[in-house]
C-alpha cells in the first residue's frame, strides 16, 4: 500500500474531537509538509540548476497534473506573470479533464494515458521546454503518459510525487519525492501531501525567478502591476531599492511604465530611459550588475 494510502492509527476517534482539538491535529499534522520538502532541497536544487539553460533559451515551464496535483500547477503557473512579469505563453498547465476540471472532477480524467501524451504534443512541447509532473501517488496514468512523450521530445522532465520510489520520479530526469506518510484523513491528498506539492512548486518557481535575476536583494522588482495594489508595491520597491521619496520614486515609474528594474537604474546611475534599458539588456537583465 501507497503510504499516502495508509490509514493512521493515532487519530482513530478523529470524528468524536471537539473543533479545537480538531483543528490542532489538522494543523499539527500539516508541519509534515514543511519537513518534507526540507528533506527534498537537494533535488529541488538539482532542479532549478537544470532548468535555467533551457529557461534562458526560450524555453516554457510546463506543469502537469490530475486532481488537487493539478490544480496547484495551474495555481503556480497563473502566479508567475504578475510577480515576475514571466509571460503567460511561457507558463503553461495541463490539467486532466481540461480547464473545467479546474472547477469539477472530470471523471476517469486521469487514468487516461493517452490524453497525457496527446496534451504534450497538442502543447508543441519542445526541447527548451521544463515539464513539471505531478502526481501525490506518483502512479497517476495521464501524468505518466506527458512524461513519457515529454522525455521523447527532448525536455527536461521533473517528476513530484508524495511516495517513494513511484515511477513519476524513476522515470523522469529529475525525482522530487516529497514523503509526507499517510494523511490524517486516510487517503485524503489534498491535505499534506497538498500542501508539500504546494511548497515545493512555490520553492521551485522562486528559485528560478531568483536566478534569472526578477530579483534585486530581496526585492521582486519584476512586479508586473495589474491593479491600484501592484502600482502601489512597484512604488515602494522603488524607494526601497533607491532611498528616494514617493515623488520621485512615481515620476521615474511613470517615464519606464511602471518597470521597477528600469527605474531602479535610471535613479541610481542617473541615465535616461533607454540608457538604462541597454545597460540592463548587456547585464542580461540583473541589476546588481548593472549598478556594479
Amino acid at each position: 500500500m501507497l503510504n499516502t494510502e495508509k490509514v493512521r492509527t493515532d487519530h482513530t476517534q478523529l470524528d468524536s474531537y471537539e473543533p479545537l482539538e480538531l483543528v490542532q491535529a489538522l494543523v499539527d499534522d500539516q508541519l509534515q509538509a514543511v519537513n518534507a520538502v526540507r528533506a527534498a532541497s537537494d533535488s529541488l536544487a538539482q532542479a532549478v540548476t537544470q532548468a535555467l539553460p533551457r529557461l534562458l533559451q526560450g524555453g516554457r515551464l510546463i506543469y502537469v497534473g490530475a486532481g488537487t496535483s493539478g490544480r496547484l500547477g495551474v495555481l503556480d503557473s497563473v502566479e508567475l506573470y504578475p510577480t515576475f512579469s514571466w509571460p503567460h505563453e511561457r507558463a503553461v498547465a495541463l490539467l486532466a479533464g481540461g480547464k473545467e476540471a479546474m472547477y469539477i472532477a472530470v471523471e476517469g480524467a486521469e487514468d487516461d494515458r493517452e490524453m497525457g501524451a496527446s496534451d504534450i504534443a497538442s502543447a508543441q512541447v519542445g526541447a527548451n521546454d521544463v515539464v513539471l509532473l505531478l502526481a501525490a501517488s506518483g502512479a497517476t496514468p495521464y501524468v505518466l503518459g506527458a512524461l513519457a512523450a515529454a522525455r521523447a521530445a527532448g525536455a527536461l522532465t521533473i517528476g513530484m510525487a508524495n511516495n517513494p520510489d513511484a515511477a513519476v520520479t524513476r522515470e523522469a530526469h529529475i525525482g522530487i519525492t516529497l514523503d509526507t506518510g499517510a494523511e490524517l484523513i486516510s487517503g485524503s491528498t489534498r491535505l499534506k501531501a497538498g500542501t508539500a506539492q504546494k511548497i515545493a512548486l512555490n520553492t521551485f518557481s522562486s528559485a528560478v525567478m531568483v536566478r534569472m535575476h526578477k530579483v534585486h536583494g530581496n526585492l521582486m522588482v519584476d512586479v508586473k502591476p495589474t491593479n491600484a495594489k501592484l502600482y502601489r508595491r512597484c512604488v515602494n520597491l522603488t524607494v526601497l531599492a533607491t532611498g528616494v521619496d514617493e515623488a520621485v520614486a512615481r515620476s521615474t515609474l511613470e517615464v519606464c511604465d511602471y518597470q521597477v528594474k528600469l527605474a531602479i537604474v535610471m535613479i541610481e546611475k542617473k541615465l535616461g530611459l533607454e540608457q538604462a534599458r541597454a545597460l540592463l539588456a548587456r547585464c542580461d537583465g540583473s541589476v546588481r550588475k548593472a549598478l556594479a
